[in-house]
């Protein structure tokens, strides 16, 4: 695995093997990025990971977890108005965040190259739906480019920037999961110096969009796009390969897919690899539709370029057969593989390939009979303690609103504490509009993170509408889902100076909330009691569920002795209801594992003192 002390070896040719969110930290360095704001999220997430240790080594250079992805977008955005180049970070959902300063941003444009690396989820690995981020480009009027493999994600990159600055514009960046997760060797280049500090010239009627220069500003954004489409059809980014009468259009990790299915299909084929995908090369993609009287478009999710295509093939009156999603060749959904690939082709071309699918599945399908193994909350999450501890308040009757975190997965049983989730954030708001339209109980649940990225407005709502919910912060002390990234409430910055911490319970009190208790979920009694006077509150109630993540305390040290069972054990398996993967049950007894952590709330829930300490 890449060290992120390897990544700052200012070393001219050395190759080595980098996931491509690696080469992208990277890239930072090369591209003398002067800042870098991000809000962590999955496929991204390794980014930030490998700047926070980077970072202090290098000089002129600043990084940051921001609260969010708007606040993200918005500091990068003024660090490159104000000249030196920056780089804001999310996942595909964030930029939905962000969208906001995205749009004003084309508007005004920027003065040094700024890039904005969306990380998209095809599948939903981590995601909550497939974004598509490629239309807001489209819809922003924004230069887009997609690399194909993790030594692209550092070459185009600085590319990237180079066109940044030619448009006065930033440039969206997307990549998907496979990408962000593939290791491929990246050669290093020259590392870039970065300036210390530069002075901020005023321009207001430029960065201030009200609708006097917003109109101004407006033909001036067409304007760049017509420009960046002059790029886009002379940049090495897009390019042909390959011969045949058959044309393929693709971009990229559909790309690998494709040269993959040619060579097992033995198949000759022109195959145009776009890099820089919007604004698309016109004139390039016209001259290819002419050269073959058949196009397969070949793109994960939504037809954007066979949409592209299919226009500029009517406008120029070319009688190219393209076939792609339009005729169900291609799903809209999930990754592409390369059966994918090679299914579509064999079909369009009526070939047949010399893999043995049958054999295949028959193999996958003897795999697939092993137990299955569904994402769970870790051994000794203070999360599990705290669900319980609701369930047991509410008799398992309230509805549940939650959010998005490691606590999403009490939607399985036997916890059953998600029903209704939209998007972070969510689970306050969405509890405010449940309490106006029914009578049940309503005990919503945020994390820590997430509260300071998205929850405040929600309590403010709440508070200002006298909605009656009760609400739950989980307070892991960190951002344990995207890989344990600080926030505003740990203490500590994204390099890991001390900071101020930032109170939950001052914050909730501080936006009005009049009932607020801090509880150590595993404390498992007045965890409950406590739950069920939050209950009787008139008004917005506010239980703070404080207990460090599992992971984070045996790292930092903490140690607590695990728990065993002892010949009380009468197979009653209340123990389950708890659903830690720490117990097991061995015949008619429970037995815990070599996962426990020793947080004993299971010795709690025992009713016949079966579970002990290890003495």
């Amino acid at each position: 695995m890449t060290k992120p002390k390897q990544l700052l070896e200012d070393n001219i040719g050395k190759k080595i093997l980098l996931l491509a969110n690696e080469s992208i930290a990277r890239g930072v360095l090369e591209a003398g990025v002067r800042l870098v704001a991000l809000y962590p999220g999955t496929p991204s997430s390794e980014i930030g990971n490998n700047l926070t240790f980077m970072a202090p080594h290098i000089p002129d250079f600043y990084f940051e977890f921001s609260t969010n992805e708007k606040v993200a977008m918005e500091v990068a955005g003024a660090a490159a108005v104000a000249g030196v180049r920056s780089m804001m970070v999310c996942k595909g959902p964030g930029l939905n965040v962000a969208a906001d300063p995205f749009f004003s941003l084309a508007y005004v444009g920027v003065r040094s190259g700024m890039v904005i690396v969306v990380a998209d989820d095809p599948s939903m690995w981590s995601s909550q739906n497939e974004n598509d981020s490629r239309y807001y480009a489209l819809m922003g009027n924004m230069p887009l480019i997609e690399p194909s493999d993790p030594s692209e994600a550092k070459s185009m990159l600085l590319q990237a920037y180079e066109i940044s600055e030619k448009l006065e514009l930033p440039i969206l960046f997307r990549t998907t999961t496979r990408i962000n997760h593939t290791r491929s060797p990246v050669t290093f280049g020259p590392i870039r110096e970065r300036p210390k500090k530069v002075k901020f010239v005023k321009e207001p009627f430029r960065f201030v969009p009200i609708p006097s220069v917003a109109r101004i500003r407006h033909p001036w954004l067409l304007k760049q796009i017509e420009l960046a489409m002059e790029i886009s059809e002379s940049t090495e980014l897009n390019f042909t390969t390959g011969s045949g009468d058959l044309g393929i259009i693709t971009s990229g990790v559909s790309y690998n897919y494709v040269v993959e299915a040619l060579s097992i299909l033995d198949i000759n084929a022109e195959t145009l690899k776009l890099g820089m995908t919007h604004p698309v090369p016109e004139k390039m993609i016209s001259e290819f539709l002419n050269r073959h009287k058949q196009v397969v478009m070949i793109e994960e999710l939504n037809p954007f370029l066979e949409t592209h295509a299919r226009r500029i093939a009517q406008l120029n009156e070319i009688k190219t057969n393209i076939l792609g999603k339009e005729q169900d060749f291609f799903p809209r959904t999930f990754e592409y593989s390369p059966r994918i690939v090679i299914e579509a082709l064999s079909k369009i071309l009526n070939c047949n390939t010399s893999i043995n699918w049958k054999v295949i599945d028959q193999k996958a399908n003897e795999v697939s009979e092993l137990p299955p193994r569904p994402p769970l909350l870790c051994a000794g999450c203070p999360h599990r303690a705290t669900y319980y501890a609701i369930r047991a308040a509410t008799r398992g009757k309230a509805i549940y609103p939650s959010d998005i975190g490691c606590y999403t997965l009490s939607i399985a049983p036997p916890l059953e504490t998600a029903d209704i989730l939209f998007d972070m954030g969510s689970s306050i708001t969405t509890a405010c509009g449940l309490a106006e339209v029914t009578d049940q109980e309503i005990v919503a649940t945020i994390g820590d993170s997430t509260f300071f990225a998205s929850g405040l407005p929600g309590i403010a709502n709440a508070v200002y509408n006298q909605h009656r919910i009760n609400l739950v912060i989980l307070d892991n002390r960190t951002t344990a889902m995207t890989g344990h990234q600080p926030h505003p409430g740990t203490g500590f910055t994204a390099t890991g100076d001390r900071t101020k911490a930032v109170s939950v319970e001052t914050v909730a009190k501080a936006l009005g909330a009049d009932f607020v208790e801090t509880v150590d979920p595993y404390d498992l009694n007045t965890t409950i009691e406590t739950f069920e006077r939050a209950r009787g509150f008139q008004g917005l109630s506010v239980v703070v569920a404080k207990q460090t993540c599992s992971i984070i305390a045996r790292k930092s040290g903490i140690k607590r002795r695990p728990f065993t069972v002892n010949e009380n054990c009468i197979g009653c398996r209340k123990c389950v209801e708890f659903g830690c993967p720490a117990i097991e049950f061995d015949e008619d007894s429970a037995r815990i594992n070599a996962l426990c952590t020793g947080c004993g709330v299971c010795a709690q829930i025992c009713t016949n003192n079966a579970i002990e300490v290890v003495e």
